[in-house]
């Protein structure tokens, strides 16, 4: 039977991008979501006022529950089994690279862990608005990095003007086509878009249903009605979720011809960063539940039984910058195989690729 595993994202970054005050916020506005932060640096770092010394293997308890440590690459492995003991209920491990980290070495040494207890989160690029094009011509390698990003989120955009700002995001999807593009400042990106909020499970459940109230958390939306980045009460709305980017919601109760599937996830829209859910296939697969999981380019189904009285339905989430959830929906919906459609194993054979030999 699938397990959860733990989402690992990589942040990464030129120096001064901003990737530590995106962890501090990312920490902070967590609620009870347990992380282990994982730093890829030497040197002294400060995370919510504790200064974390540089030294490999340190690991100091932060006050929301969250773990942080300090490790070189070759180290990185035993870090994640560390942090991915059962026993420290970790929701998601955030490993913040070395400014000056090769983000391509990151991802490959992060896919070919040993781990069965992780899933590539994705890769997030934070690029500093104000210093992007000098830094450009100085670290023409820095495009690269770029391309390689799942998510970019621009930086900073509080020091440059509106027209400027809008010439970056165009610059940067001439960069990387297709990579959503998340415009910040002082770092503030809802946790939401990177990773589920977990609350604290008590009834020793293993992987259970996913709900769309799961994905947005007990107060998604809280004060969206307002219409102003800050509302009366002087709570600040400006980097909520329905600021920053969209999601849409598919369901069907009809199972879906796997290859026509594929064929949508091979062609995903630009903006796109995360789908995730359940999904019913019809013909040699109706008898699993297959779970989805998408970052960027990164695919990965995980086949389980369908428990007892479970509804055979798919559900899923989508989310990104600039998505058309009218034509998203559209496409889902052809997906769709018709009842008399016949549908057989060799149908099955491109889900069955991105299946790991664990499931």
């Amino acid at each position: 039977m699938a397990t959860q595993r733990i989402p690992v994202i990589l942040v990464t970054g030129f120096l001064g991008s901003g990737k530590t005050t995106m962890l501090n916020h990312l920490m902070r506005d967590s609620a009870d979501t347990r992380i282990g932060v994982i730093v890829n640096d030497f040197g002294s770092i400060n995370i919510d006022a504790m200064a974390v010394a540089g030294q490999v293997d340190s690991m100091i308890p932060i006050e929301n529950g969250c773990l942080c440590c300090a490790a070189d690459a070759s180290e990185m492995d035993e870090m994640l089994d560390r942090l991915t003991d059962p026993e420290l209920c970790i929701d998601v491990v955030v490993i913040e690279a070395s400014g000056l980290a090769e983000p391509q070495s990151m991802i490959r040494t992060l896919l070919s862990s040993t781990n069965e207890r992780i899933v590539y989160g994705g890769l997030v690029e934070v690029v500093d608005a104000a210093e992007f094009p000098d830094t450009r011509v100085r670290h023409p390698e820095l495009d690269r990095h770029v391309r390689a990003a799942d998510l970019i989120v621009l930086n900073k955009t509080d020091r440059v003007a509106e027209d400027e700002r809008r010439d970056l995001v165009e610059n940067i999807q001439e960069i990387a086509p297709g990579a959503p593009v998340l415009t910040a400042a002082h770092g503030r990106v809802d946790p939401a878009l990177l990773f589920d909020h977990r609350p604290r499970e008590t009834s020793g459940e293993g992987f259970r249903q996913l709900s769309f109230a799961d994905v947005w958390g007990d107060d998604a939306g809280a004060g969206d009605e307002c219409g102003e980045d800050v509302c009366g009460d002087g709570h600040d709305h400006s980097h909520h979720l329905h600021t920053a980017y969209e999601s849409m919601e598919f369901t069907a109760a009809e199972p879906l011809h796997p290859r026509r599937l594929m064929a949508f996830l091979d062609s995903l829209p630009a903006g796109l960063y995360r789908a995730k859910g359940f999904l019913h296939f019809a013909g040699a697969g109706r008898e699993r539940k297959f779970t989805l999981h998408a970052v960027g380019s990164y695919l990965r189904f995980a086949p389980s039984p369908w428990e007892r009285d479970e509804p055979r339905t798919t559900q899923l989430v989508m989310i990104g910058t600039g998505i058309d959830a009218d034509t998203l929906t559209k496409r889902l919906t052809e997906c769709v195989a018709a009842p008399a459609e016949e549908v057989d194993d060799t149908h099955m054979m491109g889900v069955l690729r991105y299946v790991d030999e664990a499931d």
